[in-house]
């Protein structure tokens, strides 16, 4: 699991990879205020929900770091 954004109440999001098949996916861990619920939810329904918030650009700009310089023009 490797974090990639915590929110300014204390929520949490991780990207994790699933132990089982390899599949990635998002987790959220709510603030002990409203619970501590955690969830978890395909990348692409992640990226997908509307509206837009900073944890889905932190997410994107993870993916950017993993793939920077890797990727030759062809």
């Amino acid at each position: 699991m490797k974090e990639f954004y915590s929110s300014p109440n204390g929520d949490r999001w991780l990207l994790c990879r699933d132990v089982h098949d390899g599949s990635l996916f998002v987790r959220h861990e709510a603030n002990a205020a409203s619970g501590g619920h955690t969830t978890d939810v395909d990348i692409g329904n992640f990226l997908s929900r509307l509206p837009r918030h900073p944890e889905h650009d932190a997410l994107l700009r993870l993916i950017g770091t993993l793939v920077e310089g890797s990727v030759e023009p062809g």
